[in-house]
């Protein structure tokens, strides 16, 4: 291992720290004699058993570049490791070296930058006050929920009428994207219920109000994501022409559908009305806490601080890419194929998906540290307690949970999990008082 060194660090920004490393010069001397035994241990010249040439007949043959390149490759690795220790720096990724000076019978001097963990000026979570409007389900909220509970058991009639909102619509389909047809999205005498939801927006539009025999068409820029390829991202006419009608009637909601509707549990069409608004009570109250932790996270994470690395960033682009590449997989697509669909090389779809992903780092750097500050981070015990919880809710994990317990990745994602939790939950706490 190198001796003494002398280390002189510098803050740079987006959290990285410069290091100047001087490396004493028989450091350097005992590196190369290291490195030229190894070589002439390995050397074979004629007229000289392996190993057995002369040191400067094995120098001369080598040449002096391909011996300091040695060196660098030798004692680079031991004295940045040793530098880093020195200075308890806890680096992110892989040192960007740089040898400055390096030659026999002088001290060397190395430059090296290191990213880290960046540090969080965190904003004050006491000083927000997040208010939301009171959660209330409304009769029409009520009666909705009760036409979707009726919608299996409704009666379906064709009507020779218009298209109107709620039908069933039959219609042929023909999607055409840069001028071609898209085959894989041809439907004939396909059945499309219309309402929202269901059908795009943009046919929603069009549609009723069409009598059959006629056609409409309407122009729909699919998502980047769309599952059809050919797609994903562009801009498409779809055409439609209405084949025929049917009206849907929902049956009047009366003790006996009550009691069918609910498995026997209510025996009464008033019993099941309450137990539905009840249900609707208890969604939007669960939606309403998603809301309230959500304008607490964002209060937190605009109040603070943080420069994110780019080391941490790019991880987080190549985490994004090769899970898009095992999506494209199933597909059965590829990634360059995939790009050329949507128009973009690989170094544009990084840049454009790079403001988010620094986005979600600053999110969880910020709440890492609130977790940190406010003691939530979960002991060994309590990330068992919490996956044996989790596993008991679902019955595949039921089967793993010994493995899972074992698996120090598992107990990282459940441990993180639990954190999340913990942390959403002070916030609401202190954003709702």
């Amino acid at each position: 291992m190198p001796g003494e060194l002398s280390v002189v660090t510098e803050q740079l920004p987006k959290s990285q720290v410069g290091m100047t490393i001087e490396v004493p010069a028989d450091v350097v001397d005992a590196t190369y004699e290291r490195v030229l035994s190894r070589l002439a241990s390995k050397a074979k010249i004629e007229g000289f058993r392996p190993g057995r040439a002369p040191r400067a007949l094995v120098e001369a043959r080598i040449g002096s570049a391909v011996l300091r390149e040695e060196v660098v490759e030798t004692m680079v690795p031991e004295v940045v490791r040793q530098a880093l220790d020195e200075k308890s720096i806890d680096p992110i990724d892989n040192p960007d070296v740089q040898v400055v000076e390096l030659e026999r019978g002088r001290p060397a001097r190395l430059k090296a930058t290191v990213s880290v963990m960046p540090e969080v000026q965190l904003g004050e979570a006491r000083a927000f006050h997040t208010e939301l409007p009171p959660v209330e389900v409304t009769d029409e909220m009520l009666e909705r929920r009760l036409e979707a509970l009726r919608d299996p058991v409704a009666e379906i009639t064709p009507v020779e009428r218009e298209v109107r909102m709620g039908d069933l619509a039959i219609i042929d389909v023909e999607v055409e994207a840069g001028g071609k047809i898209v085959d894989s999205e041809t439907r004939k005498a396909t059945e499309a219920e219309v309402r929202e939801g269901v059908l795009l927006p943009e046919l929603i539009a069009v549609l009723p109000g069409t009598f059959t025999g006629e056609s409409r068409e309407a122009r729909v820029t699919f998502p980047a994501d769309y599952g059809t390829a050919e797609l994903a991202g562009k801009e498409a006419t779809i055409r439609v022409k209405v084949q025929g009608v049917k009206e849907k009637v929902l049956p009047d909601l009366d003790d006996a559908l009550a009691k069918s509707l609910s498995g026997g549990k209510q025996e009464t069409a008033e019993a099941f009305r309450q137990a539905v608004r009840e249900e609707l009570d208890a969604a939007a109250k669960a939606v309403r806490k998603m809301e309230l932790e959500e304008a607490a996270v964002k209060a937190l994470v605009d109040a603070s601080a943080v420069e994110v690395p780019d080391s941490l960033v790019e991880r987080e682009l190549t985490s994004q890419l090769e899970s898009l590449e095992r999506t494209l997989d199933r597909q059965g697509l590829k990634l360059d194929r995939y790009l050329q669909y949507i128009g973009k090389s690989l170094d544009e779809w990084m840049a454009g998906e790079r403001p988010e992903a620094d986005a979600r780092l600053k999110v969880d750097l910020v709440l890492a540290e609130f977790a940190r500050r406010e003691g939530l981070d979960p002991s060994d015990e309590e990330v068992t307690a919490f996956l044996e919880e989790q596993a008991a809710l679902d019955e595949e994990l039921r089967s793993q949970v010994g493995q899972l317990k074992k698996s120090a990745a598992a107990r990282r994602y459940f441990a993180s999990r639990l954190r999340r939790r913990r942390v959403l939950d002070r916030l609401v706490e202190i954003a709702s008082s």
